[in-house]
């Protein structure tokens, strides 16, 4: 496979490395920040993800699928060119929406028939369409299409996908190889993930981990959490199946999370991270800092002349205050949103500056408990 992986140091089991790639080297550990459909939700362009310190875009493969389609993007030249983005991209394989938003699923060995949240049009996906998708789409990492059962289902049921899932993984990396040799595809580069699952049953984890590590992929995801079960399941799946994944490749916990449950991912090894907080939130008028959470909504910043917070060097912090960015949001201007998704983007991104340079000065435990502390004290103020 094409990626290459260099651990630069380990702190515990917090690691600090660096994944070269096609359109860059990606120092972990990182945060993606989602563009669901090619867009940062909020008004954000890519320069202004440059500015802020953005790393990696995340894009989905079942939305830009059923809306523009990845052969119109494909032909006018991939991802990268089509967002004016020239930074890795990682492209989610699609399941997770399958799964989630489509109607009438039927799911077989070949892969899933379902109805479009869109319009209703029958669509089949199964791992040789979502890896040419994603071929189409150019972007730098692929994931692998999976199934990512109910944290709540049962153990067959489980055991059934999650066998499934392996064997659509085994022909996702031989569809990949086909593709990325042929003459037109425009990334022949493009690396894949494959996608731990095992709901919350530990030793299926640890069996799908230690199968899927056979393959010698360029990362692994770690997939189905932060789906309905407790932080503390979560936590406890990770510190039972990340051992079980190649050091030497970096792991990537989807759709995680709040800034203390990405903390603590990577005291557990991980490396890659994703969530749609940061912007969503912004959107609704919150704001992180590193004291928790403000909700600038509230009627005691109708008077605060202060940023959002002290020493931030993001747009927002650096041009206005409290009590403007209230007034956007009561009178319902889309520049509040714009605001506070870029700080919120921001406050992510260099969160990650934190912790890897916690990390490289092997102070990372003491790092964790601070946070943690901060937060948890700062839970019933906001």
């Amino acid at each position: 496979m094409s990626g290459k992986y260099k651990l630069i140091t380990l702190d515990g089991r917090a690691k600090r490395g660096q994944l070269q790639t096609v359109h860059g080297t990606i120092e972990t550990p990182v945060f993606m920040n989602v563009g669901t459909v090619a867009a940062i939700k909020g008004a954000v362009s890519t320069d202004d993800l440059r500015s802020i310190g953005t790393q990696v875009e995340l894009s989905n493969t079942y939305h830009l699928h059923v809306r523009t389609g990845d052969e119109a993007i494909k032909k006018l030249g991939g991802l990268h060119r089509f967002m004016n983005w020239d930074r890795p991209i990682l492209t989610d394989s699609g399941g997770f929406q399958v799964f989630s938003l489509a109607s009438l699923r039927k799911i077989k060995e070949e892969g899933v028939s379902f109805q479009s949240h869109i319009d209703g049009h029958r669509i089949f996906m199964g791992p040789e369409e979502s890896m040419r998708i994603q071929s189409n789409l150019a972007s730098t990492i692929a994931m692998a299409f999976d199934e990512c059962p109910s944290s709540r289902a049962d153990r067959a049921y489980v055991q059934a996908s999650v066998d499934r899932t392996y064997r659509w993984l085994v022909r996702c990396k031989e569809e990949m190889q086909r593709l990325n040799s042929l003459p037109d595809t425009i990334n022949k580069e493009q690396m894949l993930f494959g996608i731990n699952q095992g709901a919350v049953y530990d030793d299926i984890r640890i069996a799908h981990a230690k199968q899927i590590t056979e393959l010698d992929l360029d990362g692994y995801a770690v997939g189905g959490l932060a789906v309905g079960e407790t932080h503390e399941e979560m936590y406890r799946i990770l510190d039972s199946t990340v051992p079980y994944l190649p050091l030497e490749k970096p792991v990537y916990l989807m759709g995680v999370g709040t800034p203390v449950n990405i903390i603590e991912g990577v005291y557990r090894g991980v490396d890659f991270f994703d969530c749609v907080y940061p912007s969503r939130n912004g959107r609704h008028g919150h704001a992180y800092t590193h004291r928790g959470k403000l909700n600038l909504n509230n009627a005691r910043f109708a008077f605060d002349e202060t940023p959002i917070e002290e020493g931030c060097g993001c747009p927002a912090c650096r041009s206005y205050t409290r009590a403007y960015i209230h007034h956007l949001f009561k009178a319902k201007e889309m520049l509040g949103m714009r605001l506070l998704v870029l700080h919120n983007l921001y406050f992510y991104n260099h969160l990650m500056v934190e912790i890897r340079e916690a990390i490289e000065q092997h102070r990372y435990e003491a790092f964790r408990k601070d946070w943690i502390e901060t937060w948890e004290g700062a839970d019933s103020q906001t």
